[in-house]
């Protein structure tokens, strides 16, 4: 049976982590960033890969700094895993620790690479409109995602889902592929596939992407937006100096809001995109866009919590 030294940090890894324990595999240890404090108290909090090793005894490390610390590569060298599993660690391996497991380390990336390397793979390809993306498991080399791919498992994106619920079957599924990557790796069997000169880059997402254009934007590269930035940060525009989060839009084209909502063609031809076109508690929030209009059906002020836009409407007025 392996030994295998898991590194990661957040749920998704988490997912990953939980299949190889209940698959029987020897888990040496886990590496995981520090607790981070959170709250208005700023309490520690430890990390969802940390809550499950404790709860199964298994040895935590929680170095700041992978690079440069001799410490801690010499602690990795004592382990001697005979694989290291990372996913969503957010560090970067230098050399020194990818030479020490000698089957290698390993990879669970959330895309079907070569598209989508870096820091933020589910997101970007919600954002991007994709229909599908996947997970890959890869040998991991010194490069950002540019290891020798193993296996891939293709995955459908719904129209109206978020980052959020990709996420979480893409979790599920990452922690089934480790697992039978791990098992073609214990039997000299896995597959080694350079990944081709064609990718494309996820790079971290920063605040100023959430800022919707609704001038140069169409209503689906808007509502793809919206679904790629939940939950983590939520899409926003600035409506009365107040700054609005939209969770979650819909499209209507101009005649289906003539039709059903203001029969009236004024309202269209004396507006700009990003203006609101209705507003109430019955009907709800229409908001001028491109080429359509968007109807903001869960929102989300500053100060507020997350709420439908009509009963933000029975308080407020926009």
């Amino acid at each position: 049976m392996l030994n295998i030294l898991f590194m990661g940090t957040p749920d998704f890894a988490k997912e990953s982590l939980k299949a190889i324990y209940n698959s029987n595999y020897n888990i040496v240890g886990v590496v995981t960033n520090p607790d981070k404090p959170k709250g208005r108290g700023m309490k520690l909090i430890p990390s969802p890969v940390k809550e499950f090793a404790i709860q199964k005894d298994i040895p935590v490390y929680q170095p700041l700094k992978v690079k440069n610390n001799e410490e801690f590569i010499n602690e990795i060298k004592k382990i001697n895993p005979d694989v290291i599993c990372v996913v969503a660690y957010g560090k970067i391996l230098p050399k020194e620790i990818l030479e020490i497991p000698k089957l290698g380390c390993i990879n669970v990336h959330g895309s079907l690479l070569p598209k989508y390397r870096g820091a933020a793979p589910i997101q970007w390809a919600v954002i991007n409109g994709e229909k599908q993306t996947g997970i890959t498991t890869m040998y991991m080399d010194v490069g950002m995602d540019t290891g020798d791919m193993i296996l891939k498992e293709v995955v459908d994106i719904g129209e109206n889902e978020t980052t959020g619920e990709l996420w979480e079957r893409l979790s599920i599924i990452g922690g089934k592929i480790l697992v039978n990557t791990l098992k073609l790796i214990e039997s000299g069997n896995a597959p080694r596939e350079k990944q081709p000169d064609d990718f494309t880059l996820a790079p971290m997402l920063n605040k100023e992407i959430g800022l919707i254009d609704w001038n140069n934007k169409t209503a689906l590269e808007i509502k793809n937006l919206v679904r790629g930035l939940n939950p983590i940060m939520g899409a926003y525009t600035i409506i009365n100096e107040k700054k609005i989060k939209l969770w979650k839009v819909n499209i209507v084209n101009n005649n289906e809001f003539l039709n059903n909502y203001i029969k009236n063609d004024i309202v269209l031809d004396n507006t700009k995109n990003g203006d609101i076109l209705l507003a109430n508690d019955k009907q709800g929030l229409f908001i001028k866009a491109k080429d359509a209009i968007i109807e903001a059906v869960e929102i989300q002020a500053d100060g507020s919590k997350k709420m439908s836009a009509k009963d933000y409407l029975r308080g407020n007025k926009l």
